[in-house]
């Protein structure tokens, strides 16, 4: 019981709703990050996740403190490689080399961690980054791959670019008519193409309160899985949810480059309890309940009627990060 009574304050029906139907849920993840002014020891919140039953996480670094704490837990990790480092990565195979040396192959012995993906950036093409990682983002990944690869490391772990789901779009939000940002397409079918010819995922961060937040026309029930909200047909499915339109509009996307086969990881998903007015832990516990019981149900999207593989967002909120989206971005939490 130490982890839980470290935690400080949980959020209560929020905590409770995850935590009741992760039980009926295999293999759903959490996001772990760092931004904040008092950050939980590692040792604690390893402890925390392994008593309710978290076995996956998703980092956005490789901390040496956090990959310690996870070393001997058993727990599957995702290590992440952040924007500021894409350059260094990407303009010479030796820093890839290193890196992977000092923050993979250090951590793999007897006792050591469960490595299985290595995220290459976060959202590095987000629109609002201007173009600033994409001339590196390929690069690195390619070196990162190599390097793993000269290491032995790929029969156990896959490298992967988390994505922010607005790469793709749909002229008439319809998910038939999805397809790479125009700004961005030829890069990402270079991207996919490689994805495809090494048999590595492709990972994207979908998130339905932003629709709401973005669009105050958004019909509110639509970011939910309670089906109350309309629904839209196309193409012989039908659609009423967001989630699900989006996550097959990536579907769609991936199709028109010629790909039908392609493992999607849904890197970031999750619901903030504060800083908006539909921020707010009620509407964050409807949103994990409805988001739980599916994946409950290994029901999938129309188009991909299967597991889906999804890391929430995020274990706790982060004091620390930047406002300039909306004050929301510091209360992802599922715990305070």
């Amino acid at each position: 019981m130490a982890g839980r009574a470290a935690m400080l304050v949980n959020l209560g029906t929020v905590v409770m709703t995850v935590l009741t139907l992760a039980s009926f849920v295999e293999g759903f993840g959490v996001n772990w990050g760092n931004i904040a002014s008092h950050p939980l020891n590692p040792d604690i919140v390893v402890r925390m996740l392994k008593e309710n039953k978290i076995n996956k996480v998703k980092l956005f670094d490789a901390d040496s403190w956090t990959m310690n704490a996870l070393a001997g837990s058993g727990m599957e990790v995702m290590v992440g490689i952040p924007n500021n480092l894409l350059e260094t990565l990407a303009d010479d195979y030796g820093n890839a080399k290193d890196w992977v040396k000092e923050n993979i192959t250090a951590y793999m012995r007897k006792d050591g961690v469960n490595i299985k993906y290595v995220a290459v950036g976060n959202e590095p093409f987000l629109s609002a980054y201007n173009g600033s990682y994409l001339k590196t983002t390929f690069p690195a990944l390619k070196n990162i791959h190599r390097a793993l690869k000269e290491a032995g490391h790929t029969d156990v772990m896959k490298a992967t670019i988390p994505q922010n789901a607005e790469v793709y779009q749909s002229a008439n939000d319809k998910p038939s008519e999805g397809d790479f940002r125009s700004d961005v397409k030829q890069i990402m079918l270079d991207i996919v193409k490689f994805f495809h010819d090494n048999d590595l995922p492709f990972t994207v961060n979908i998130y339905p309160f932003l629709s709401l937040y973005l669009n105050q026309h958004f019909p509110v029930e639509y970011a939910f899985f309670d089906g109350n909200g309309q629904t839209i047909p196309d193409n012989g499915k039908n659609y009423d949810n967001v989630f699900d339109a989006n996550y097959d509009t990536l579907v769609y996307a991936l199709n028109k480059a010629g790909i039908k086969d392609m493992k999607i990881i849904v890197g970031e998903v999750g619901w903030p309890t504060d800083g908006h007015k539909y921020a707010t832990p009620k509407l964050a516990e409807k949103f994990y309940a409805g988001l739980m019981k599916k994946l409950a149900k290994d029901v999938g999207t129309p188009l991909r009627p299967e597991k889906l593989e999804v890391y929430l967002f995020g274990l706790l909120d982060e004091d620390m990060k930047s406002i300039l989206p909306g004050p929301f971005e510091r209360h992802w939490g599922i715990f305070r």
